[in-house]
Formats: C-alpha cells, structure tokens, sequence
C-alpha cells in the first residue's frame, strides 16, 4: 500500500488494502484503468494466482504482458494479441513488396540511362545481361511480377454474384 490510499485493485474491489497486497506494486492509486482492464479480461483471483506462482523480479514484466493483453483483447475480443501481430506482418509484406517494386524501377532507370550495347557484343552466356537489354527492359516488370508504379492499375473485373 503506497501511502494512505488503497491500491488500484483493492479500490476497484471495494476492499481493504493490506500491507503485503500483491497488488499494490502493480497497479498505483493514480492509474485504475489499468487494473480494470486487466480485472475485466483476466479476473482478480487469476491474476493474483499468476504473480504469486512467479518470482519477484518477473512480476513487473507480467504485469505490463497482462495490461497489453488485455487492452488487446477489449479492442479485438476475437483475436486480441494475435490480430495485432497478424496486422503488422501483413504491413511489413505489403512494405517489403513495396520496396522490391521500387528497387525494380530504380533498377529499370539505371538500365534506361546507360547506353545500349550491339547484340553481336553481348556474350551470350551471360543471362543478366540478355535479361536486363534494351529489348527486355519495358518487360521486366512482368517478369518479376510486379505492376509498375508508372503504368496503369486496373481494378480487376468485377464478377456477378450467384444470389444476386
């Protein structure tokens, strides 16, 4: 107990705040949103099973998992934690195709800019440089399937439904 008043939980119980709550180091007088969320996903009684079975200087990190959780789980009930993460991955692929799009195009400009070689110069084992000729160059986008950003994107044509 910090001071004369309860801690967030013991307030939010409506019960007497004890000198050894497991509670009060967690969750301050000041933030009983906190602990409301947590009581509200988790519940008092497991919570508390939960940091007793773990050593003291875990609970901090507990703590901060159970509230993140929790909040998690109050905007998503279905998904929670999982919905988030599965969120961002999806937007790091979106990214990282971005930037392959990207790196395509500066690659297709850096080829535009350098002069064009004879075919008769040309070695014909070297598959890089047949790929990324003057002929290929307006085609590599294709090739690495990918629209580029200077060319037209279409929606894809739409489709009647069955029960309409």
């Amino acid at each position: 107990m910090g001071g004369n008043s309860p801690c967030a939980s013991c307030k939010l119980l409506r019960r007497r705040c004890a000198k050894d709550c497991i509670f009060s180091p967690y969750f301050p007088p000041d933030d009983p949103h906190k602990f409301a969320i947590v009581h509200k996903v988790f519940g008092a009684s497991n919570v508390s099973k939960m940091l007793q079975e773990l050593p003291v200087h875990q609970r901090a990190d507990a703590v901060s998992s159970l509230v993140y959780e929790a909040t998690a789980r109050i905007r998503d009930p279905v998904y929670g934690c999982v919905g988030a993460i599965s969120y961002l991955q999806n937007q790091v692929s979106e990214l990282t195709m971005q930037l392959a799009v990207a790196q395509a195009e500066i690659l297709c400009i850096q080829m535009q800019q350098e002069p064009t070689l004879p075919m008769n110069q040309i070695d014909p084992v070297d598959e890089k440089s047949l790929l990324l000729s003057a002929t290929n160059f307006n085609n590599l986008p294709q090739y690495l399937g990918f629209a580029s950003s200077s060319s037209v994107i279409q929606d894809p044509p739409k489709r009647e439904s069955l029960w309409t």
